[in-house]
């Protein structure tokens, strides 16, 4: 018993129990356990900078080819927008198929936009794409590291990781510096993540409380697809591409349940973007691949948020009436493909994506996203689970594209955790193309 109660998933999903039944019965109490949540975000958020650095330095420096970085680099892009595509399209087909907002007949004249004042203000501040690229490029390189610019870290870490390699052995003590200061902040996450039961519990508390359960059900139907389809593109898409790289999808969620329950409750891939790496890293994956292609994902590879802002946008037309013949939601995914980049990070990503995307097109009232409001914290769960178990499959995949995947070490590491003998060894993966 005391060492089933040891186990972190078991910790984590006591957490959640309880923290839904202090949100359900004790709201008021619920509510004051915002800050426990936060704060353990906030203790993951401030290690996130430097170890995405020490990972893609170390990574670049010991992999000692510039050729072999650019390819990475160039495969993962065209992993994350082939695949991101696939979530906006198969959310656009279940949205339209669900039909979740017709009926509603909501008047756009009758809503009152107070509500996402904010949001929208925010989306018309979003940088234009060139905007998007300049601010790419800090202003120092300690200002990157004090707002926490994950972007703009990539780049530093980059750079470095280059000039270290054209330094060779010269390089070396430095290398080997981070390396053991990358080390030591990875012993810090776990001091962190014995925290992750009160944080992903109070998550929970404070979601209950704020919104009840009530505001689930009058936006049950649009929740429920949200959901379908997350699972959908798990298993169908996801599970596909597992399958393909000799890692099966239910491999891969045991292995990283923890993670998928902190996530669960905290609503941030960022609370376990750590525990991610290192785990990767001990499942097989070359440092430099996991340095970066797991942090780029967090921007370019949010597939959970891209199904969300198809069945979102189409969603508040039908709910207000607004007529969309099959060119008008092709232009919708256009514009959202270019729109769902580059939001991570940023205060209510989603629904200031959502804002800029309505606005951008025109047809859609950007009013009527104040129907969302009330269950748009349930529905993040669904989407920062979808975003953190595809860029985890994204990692391994691009790592067996490229060769740099060791199974004997990913055996090594089920077994460790008791999943060998439970599933059996890894299958073959299919022969990749080059």
């Amino acid at each position: 018993m005391k060492a089933w109660l040891g186990k972190l998933y078991i910790q984590v999903l006591i957490g959640l129990i309880l923290g839904a039944a202090i949100g359900y019965f004790l709201p008021d109490f619920g509510i004051k356990l915002q800050p426990l949540a936060d704060g353990f975000i906030k203790l993951i958020k401030m290690l996130l900078a430097p170890i995405i650095f020490g990972t893609i330095v170390v990574g670049i420096a010991k992999m000692g080819n510039l050729k072999e970085v650019g390819r990475i680099g160039a495969r993962a892009l065209i992993y994350f927008e082939v695949v991101s595509t696939f979530a906006l399209v198969i959310g656009l087909i279940v949205v339209n198929v669900l039909r979740p907002g017709e009926g509603m007949n909501i008047d756009p004249q009758t809503i009152d936009g107070a509500a996402i004042a904010g949001y929208t203000k925010a989306a018309e501040a979003q940088p234009g794409f060139v905007g998007f690229l300049m601010d790419i490029i800090p202003t120092t390189m300690v200002d990157a590291f004090a707002k926490g610019s994950m972007l703009q870290i990539i780049l530093i870490s980059l750079l470095l990781g280059v000039a270290l390699v054209q330094l060779g052995e010269r390089s070396r003590p430095l290398v080997d510096v981070i390396d053991s200061l990358l080390n030591a902040l990875f012993r810090v996450v776990a001091m962190v993540m014995r925290l992750a039961p009160i944080g992903a519990g109070a998550g929970v508390a404070f979601t209950i409380s704020k919104y009840g359960l009530g505001t689930l059900w009058s936006l049950a139907y649009l929740m429920l697809g949200v959901y379908i389809t997350s699972i959908l593109f798990i298993v169908v898409v996801l599970g596909t591409i597992a399958h393909w790289a000799g890692f099966p999808l239910t491999r891969f969620l045991s292995y990283f349940k923890d993670e998928i329950l902190i996530t669960l409750g905290t609503c941030s891939t960022e609370a376990v973007m750590p525990r991610m790496m290192a785990k990767l890293e001990r499942l097989g994956c070359e440092k430099s691949v996991v340095g970066l292609v797991l942090p780029t994902g967090y921007t370019f590879n949010a597939d959970g948020t891209c199904i969300y802002l198809t069945m979102a946008a189409i969603f508040v037309a039908q709910a207000t009436n607004t007529p969309l013949d099959f060119g008008d939601q092709l232009v919708v995914l256009g514009v959202l493909l270019l729109t769902s980049k580059g939001s991570a990070g940023v205060a209510g990503a989603g629904f200031i994506t959502l804002a800029a995307t309505l606005s951008s097109i025109g047809t859609v009232p950007v009013a009527g996203l104040v129907l969302l409001l009330g269950v748009d914290r349930f529905m993040n769960e669904a989407r920062a689970v979808t975003n953190l178990i595809g860029n985890g499959i994204a990692t391994i995949a691009i790592a067996k594209w490229e060769g740099a995947f060791d199974r004997s070490k990913a055996e090594a590491a089920f077994r460790d955790r008791g999943l060998a003998t439970a599933e059996g060894a890894l299958p073959e993966p299919t022969p990749a193309t080059t």
